[in-house]
């Protein structure tokens, strides 16, 4: 992610309402290619709308969140990820998300001989450096600035395998289920945690009520849900599925 580019883009949007690819690419001197890829990612951190040839700001949109989205509430996703830690299942394969909530648990999860598949490419380092871990990245487009495989190869490709737990992240959630920013991400989770014996979800507090438009699962597909979130705000959710932890 190119962060003082997406910033201009951000401040175009701001300025205008709405702008076409071919005008960004004209104010910032860039290709029409590298704004739709600014565009894309932009649009997954809920910051931007696309539009035929174009993007609008999304409604509320908070200039700061774009820089520091990807580090915010670091605390309380390292929270959020010892909780889940205490509740972890046996387990000998596991899908691992491209999230960074999902990133701050791996740091301490044990996969010493064991099967990590991955969507995400910082994810596939951090696993590999456990030595012992097999890991394998599934196969997909990369895009320039993106740490992910993305595409339907993923999708594809996820279906010959089977795991035994499958450890996930969200964009926002509610009593609903778990949700995600773009059609892309929800069917990769989606697929990931029909494959699995087990599924955990861990989420930082800030997901609570967040805005994503995709459906992954119902909260109650999940064998353990884990939090930092205290007990008000997980008041509601509880009343859907009463297995979240957050201690």
């Amino acid at each position: 992610m190119d962060a003082a580019r997406q910033k201009d883009i951000l401040s175009y949007l701001k300025e205008h309402g709405r702008a076409s690819v071919k005008e960004l690419a004209n104010a910032l001197f860039v290709s029409e290619a590298t704004v739709r890829r600014d565009l894309a990612e932009m649009r997954e951190l809920g910051l931007a709308e696309r539009t035929h040839g174009g993007a609008i700001l999304t409604e509320g949109t908070d200039e700061r969140s774009i820089f520091v989205r990807k580090e915010k509430n670091a605390r309380e996703k390292l929270r959020a990820a010892s909780v889940a830690l205490k509740y972890l299942p046996d387990f000998q394969t596991v899908f691992i998300d491209n999230s960074s909530t999902c990133l701050a648990l791996l740091n301490s999860l044990p996969l010493g001989g064991k099967t990590v598949v991955t969507n995400g490419i910082q994810v596939a380092l951090h696993a590999a450096k456990q030595g012992d871990a097999t890991v394998i990245l599934t196969g997909g487009e990369v895009r320039y600035d993106m740490t992910a495989t993305a595409g339907s190869l993923v999708v594809n490709g996820l279906r010959d395998l089977r795991f035994d737990l499958a450890l996930l992240s969200c964009a926002a959630v509610d009593a609903a289920g778990s949700f995600e920013r773009s059609l892309e991400t929800m069917q990769i989770k989606k697929t990931a945690l029909s494959l699995s014996k087990k599924a955990v979800l861990v989420f930082d507090g800030s997901k609570i009520g967040g805005s994503a438009h995709y459906l992954t699962a119902p909260l109650g597909k999940y064998d353990v849900i884990a939090t930092d979130a205290d007990d008000t705000r997980l008041a509601p959710l509880r009343t859907a599925c009463p297995r979240i932890r957050n201690r």
